[in-house]
């Protein structure tokens, strides 16, 4: 940038300075910002305002926004620190007591002592604790065909948001399809391998954790399934099926849930899961 380009974005910013003076004000005379889930195109007069909003709606990424010399407006910055926010809650946060006592699951814990261990220690997720494995052990009914776990993984807000439509709607798939089911559980601080663990515990056939993605600036709503056939100690990531952007702005946790129960009578019937199982349907 030349000397004359900045000097000419200093008078800019003199003569805005001058012309709303940042003089004392009371609270009653605080502009409110309310934000919304609706974009806002704040480029000052676009070319064509129309593609703009049309732009907005088939993306989440931050296009339309203005700015004012080298900088976001103000309310484009402040949106972008709120959405920063929603995804540090979403990692930092628990899932609440009141939502596993509505959704009725049995709470399990990991090997995880604390939030801190379980972001900077993977494996401590990916175990149960000893007294988890007692009670699964005692309480859980073993040899059904599918087992279902809940996990907050990086984020509590998408269980909470998902999990009331999604699980209904799964369960209700799979009693119709005559697939017996055991006792859903919900597993806190926990990771994906999880599930390997729980279905040689219960002798499930399918195991299936609804698990919170790690939180994005788009959306820290997002929940994903992880589906394994006969997990053992040989089990790789590639044998995973996985569905992925569950919420309220992608599959709708209801679809999601009648979609799962589906997918799990195909991997049934064809015994496997993951790539195997990608590739036995497309020589149907």
């Amino acid at each position: 940038m030349d000397a004359h380009s900045i000097e000419r974005i200093v008078k800019e910013v003199l003569a805005e300075l001058q012309t709303n003076p940042n003089d004392d004000k009371s609270e009653s005379d605080l502009e409110e910002i309310i934000f919304t889930s609706e974009n806002k195109v704040s480029v000052a007069n676009p070319h064509n305002i129309e593609i703009l909003k049309r732009a907005q709606t088939l993306t989440p990424a931050r296009i339309g926004i203005g700015r004012t010399g080298t900088r976001m407006k103000t309310y484009d910055f402040l949106k972008f620190r709120v959405d920063h926010a929603t995804a540090q809650d979403a990692i930092w946060k628990d899932v609440s007591d009141q939502f596993l006592k509505q959704v009725g699951l049995p709470l399990i814990m990991t090997q995880a002592s604390s939030k801190e261990e379980y972001l900077m220690n993977l494996n401590s997720g990916r175990e149960l604790s000893e007294e988890s494995v007692e009670w699964i052990l005692k309480y859980c009914p073993r040899n059904k065909q599918v087992q279902i776990l809940v996990c907050d993984g990086l984020s509590s807000i998408a269980v909470e948001e998902n999990i009331p439509d999604l699980l209904p709607s799964l369960l209700q798939g799979l009693q119709m399809k005559n697939i017996s089911v055991g006792q859903p559980l919900f597993i806190k601080r926990s990771r994906v391998w999880v599930q390997d663990q729980v279905a040689s515990l219960v002798n499930c056939d399918v195991v299936v954790s609804l698990i919170g993605e790690r939180p994005g600036l788009a959306t820290a709503e997002s929940l994903s399934a992880y589906l394994v056939y006969r997990p053992s100690e040989k089990t790789i990531e590639a044998d995973r099926t996985v569905i992925s952007n569950i919420h309220h702005g992608g599959t709708p946790p209801v679809e999601a849930g009648a979609y799962i129960a589906d997918v799990i009578a195909e991997i049934l019937r064809v015994q496997a899961s993951g790539v195997k199982y990608a590739q036995l349907k497309a020589m149907r």
